[in-house]
């Protein structure tokens, strides 16, 4: 290890024994709180903090409480109900775990498969997308058929942190927001004058936040892009109105230096610590810096701050973020002066490599920031903290790792390029590309066979990598028929799902080891963490599901779960062990 990974290892250390104490303080001196009340609608002493560390196992949690590298959770996990058996929505991408959080739905209800997935009505965007969904024309009263992108590429500027251009009046260069989303980039709806699908629309249930901001509560959230606003589920206009405020810097934007901001574990952004020509996933310390950012937004709501600091704001009844840091902790390999340097684990038993553990070290020290501020603002009794993941990583044990087609192009065939132009169409095998990571979603073109296809990668199953073909049947069950809705079918549905091997990611990438969005326990399996002073350590190992956060919020908070419809179409229910599944 170097000097300055040591001098680093120290600061990390000494920030998070000095935070973990006040863990300790503040959840013991808050032991004596009431549980959340049942006046409907009575939100004014009553907040939530929701985090998700995207990547982050539930062996990760269970590892680093073990060896002691993470206090801050660990006192969290004293007084509160650890779930070991929480799994992710299926696909596991963040564009649908992030949904599954806020919405408690599935999938199939919400509509959201994937950052990138297909829209057999709505028609294409009026101008390009970023990353390569081509405009087309939108033919009203009639379905059209599109690849969706809900992602970077959405922005008026990809490359700017703020996802706009640097002259834009009043918005400054480490601002995010929804306003950096253009619309001429969104995917449009034939059956509403060709008008562009917001985020937040293309949602098809409503949100945590829409539930609590129509209670007369205040909404808070950041997350990684601007598009992220979807939190707010459905509002009909082209303004997530159920979010009072957003925080959304671009996380694949070009680096720049970010004045007066220091990590919690003490490194300085005024300076790019690695200036590697990336983005902000591109280096171990980099992402440190860029998620300080959404840390320095919690922590101003908290201090009853809008997200920059710059104004007085309400105390939101529900806030948080998600952290980037341990997901890029686990996926990247990066060149460092030379050498070769790889995230990740060591082996099957998830032992973290250094770079991973640092992440991890950060999080964890900003988390125990975040109680520290809670305890400082007299907000440690009424707060309940929930500290989950939209994804987990795939695979944890590096000798599983399996590229198709690898660097090389010869280490197999993924399934998109089996099937190729006779049943795919143009916009998954070129322009934006598949839908393919460590599974592959496929949207057949018009009057292609979904029998046809499967025999086709059945052929070439050893090339692709095949653990499991979903299709008919067995793939209606859990997603709805694929087809068009005057045919009784679901739009937005895949016709075919490939969940490979586990360890197979389709890539010809050198610098990723693991990905998500797959079904595999390395992809689905994750932390999941109910805190609050009043609650006595448990472990609840029976399977429960990121989506049951939402309606367990709702109840913390007094509010009716079933004011969900994914509470009401879909049964999804309160999390046990808390005193609230009554």
């Amino acid at each position: 290890m170097s000097i300055a990974s040591v001098s680093r290892a120290v600061a990390v250390a000494t920030a998070a024994a000095l935070a973990a104490s006040a863990v300790t303080v503040a959840l013991a001196q808050g032991a004596a709180g009431s549980s959340p009340q049942s006046n409907e609608n009575d939100l004014s002493d009553r907040h939530v903090l929701l985090i998700s560390i995207d990547g982050m196992h539930a062996v990760d949690f269970e590892n680093c409480m073990v060896s002691r590298t993470c206090p801050n959770l660990r006192a969290l996990a004293s007084r509160g109900v650890r779930y070991t058996s929480a799994s992710t929505s299926k696909p596991s991408d963040s564009f649908p775990g992030m949904m599954a959080i806020a919405t408690g739905g599935s999938p199939k209800l919400v509509g959201v498969y994937y950052d990138v997935a297909y829209d057999r009505v709505f028609a294409p965007p009026a101008v390009d997308t970023g990353n390569g969904v081509l405009h087309g024309n939108c033919v009203e009263g009639q379905a059209n058929g599109t690849r969706t992108e809900y992602e970077e590429g959405d922005d008026f500027d990809q490359t700017k942190l703020n996802g706009v251009d640097d002259g834009t009046a009043g918005y400054g260069k480490l601002d995010g927001g929804a306003v950096a989303i253009n619309p001429q980039r969104l995917v449009r709806d034939p059956f509403h004058g060709c008008s562009p699908v917001y985020p937040w629309n293309f949602v098809r249930a409503n949100t945590l936040f829409g539930v609590i901001h129509s209670a007369g509560g205040f909404t808070a959230w950041s997350d990684k892009h601007p598009v992220y606003a979807a939190v707010s589920g459905p509002t009909g206009t082209r303004v997530p109105s159920n979010l009072d405020d957003f925080y959304g810097p671009e996380i694949n934007s070009n680096l720049i230096p970010l004045p007066g901001i220091r990590t919690v574990t003490g490194m300085d952004c005024s300076a790019i610590p690695n200036n590697n020509g990336g983005d902000w996933t591109s280096d171990f310390d980099n992402i440190k810096c860029y998620d300080q950012l959404k840390v320095n937004a919690v922590r101003n709501w908290i201090a009853g701050r809008t997200h920059l600091g710059t104004a007085s704001s309400k105390v939101p009844n529900v806030f948080g973020m998600n952290f980037q840091a341990v997901s890029v902790g686990q996926k990247l390999i990066e060149t460092i002066n030379g050498q070769t340097v790889k995230g990740g684990y060591l082996d099957g038993a998830a032992t973290p490599s250094d770079e991973l553990k640092g992440e991890i070290e950060f999080v964890d020290a900003a988390i125990g920031q975040f109680v520290r501020d809670l305890r400082t603002h007299h907000l440690i009794d009424s707060t309940t903290i929930i500290i989950t993941a939209k994804h987990g990583q795939s695979p944890i044990d590096p000798n599983r790792f399996d590229p198709i087609p690898g660097h090389s192009g010869a280490n197999g065939t993924p399934p998109s390029g089996v099937l190729g132009p006779d049943f795919l169409p143009d916009s998954e095998l070129n322009q934006i590309g598949s839908t393919e990571d460590d599974v592959s979603l496929l949207w057949l073109k018009p009057g292609a066979s979904a029998t046809d296809a499967v025999t086709e990668l059945e052929s070439d199953a050893r090339a692709i990598g095949a653990g499991q073909i979903l299709f008919g049947p067995q793939l209606a069950m859990m997603f709805g028929q694929p087809g068009l809705p005057g045919a009784g079918g679901d739009p937005r549905t895949p016709d075919i799902i490939i969940t490979p091997n586990v360890g197979v990611i389709y890539t010809g990438s050198l610098k990723k080891q693991e990905e998500h969005g797959g079904f595999a326990l390395d992809d689905t399996n994750v932390m999941l963490l109910v805190s609050r002073p009043s609650l006595h350590r448990l472990t609840v190992s029976s399977p429960v599901e990121t989506a049951q956060v939402a309606p367990t919020i709702l109840k913390a908070l007094g509010l009716d779960p079933r004011r969900l419809e994914a509470v009401r179409k879909e049964g999804t229910t309160v999390l046990p062990g808390l005193g609230l599944d009554d």
